[in-house]
């Protein structure tokens, strides 16, 4: 095999871990509260500019800067619920669409009137193993293994634990659920706080490898809503797999042709699959 093909396709796996966190907390928000929100890649956008500030303006450690973004995007996640989500329950999904479409573009004009739209970088450089031939991107590496033992954290959460348990089964039966006496918005609340939080764990991974701006939530909202819903919306395993199928699509085909024409291969690749299989690889 071409040694950069080879390359192309590690590099591909690292960054679908990436893409299966920022996947599974938008995943466990649909499949729990029945919303999608079109706003998610802009509460990633504010929590990267929590962990910049804090860092280059406060001169907190990194570490702890990350663990204060995670803490900020867990707190708007359930700001976003109880502000915009509650209120609109009820109604139409189209309203809830609109209603979190509305809100994206109010955090990008509020990000672009506090910080303008200059692109701002931790200044942080880390180094690139190189193994045999094959050029490594430590960031890269790093994010990979965060989001795998951060996606292992919310299953074994999901699985082991009461609370964990009973967000799955109001996730099956609301109704039922309901009658056997869980609060149900108690755990709508904790379901979009999680939410929120892998929002924050997923900036902290891509503030190292990215710049930050108002906009950056567009490099990375398409995508995330396409793994979400070729995986199955509300499926977090099928999430889990298509991130990474879309990434290795994204990479490989950069290795072949130029990246915009690897993000479009993506693209068409979505919309075929969607014509084949419209639920997604695991949606029923």
């Amino acid at each position: 095999m071409d040694i950069y093909l080879l390359e192309a396709i590690i590099n591909g796996l690292l960054l679908g871990g990436v893409l299966a966190l920022l996947s599974l907390g938008l995943n466990l928000i649909f499949g729990v509260i029945d919303v999608v929100w079109i706003c998610y890649a802009e509460v990633v956008m504010a929590a990267m500019y929590a962990v910049f500030w804090l860092y280059t303006a406060w001169h907190w450690p990194l570490l702890l800067a990350c663990v204060a973004a995670i803490a900020f995007a867990t707190l708007l996640g359930l700001l976003v619920h109880v502000i915009v989500i509650e209120p609109i329950l009820g109604s139409a999904p189209i309203n809830q669409l609109l209603a979190t479409g509305g809100l994206l573009f109010f955090l990008q004009s509020l990000a672009t009137l506090l910080f303008g739209t200059d692109f701002r970088n931790l200044g942080i450089r880390l180094p690139v193993l190189e193994l045999g031939g094959i050029f490594i991107s430590f960031s890269r590496l790093i994010a990979f293994g965060v989001a795998l033992i951060g996606a292992v954290g919310l299953y074994l959460f999901l699985a082991r634990t009461y609370l964990g348990t009973a967000i799955r089964a109001i996730a099956q039966d609301r109704e039922v659920m309901g009658l056997m006496g869980a609060n149900e918005r108690r755990i709508y609340i904790l379901t979009s706080a999680i939410g929120g939080g892998l929002a924050g764990l997923a900036a902290c991974l891509l503030v190292l490898q990215y710049d930050v701006h108002p906009f950056i939530g567009l490099t990375f909202g398409p995508i995330t809503f396409m793994v979400c819903v070729l995986g199955g919306l509300g499926n977090m395993i099928g999430g889990f797999i298509a991130a990474f199928v879309i990434s290795q699509i994204i990479a490989v085909g950069g290795y072949y042709f130029p990246i915009e024409a690897a993000e479009v291969l993506a693209f068409v690749f979505f919309i075929v699959m969607i014509l084949i299989r419209p639920q997604g690889f695991l949606g029923k």
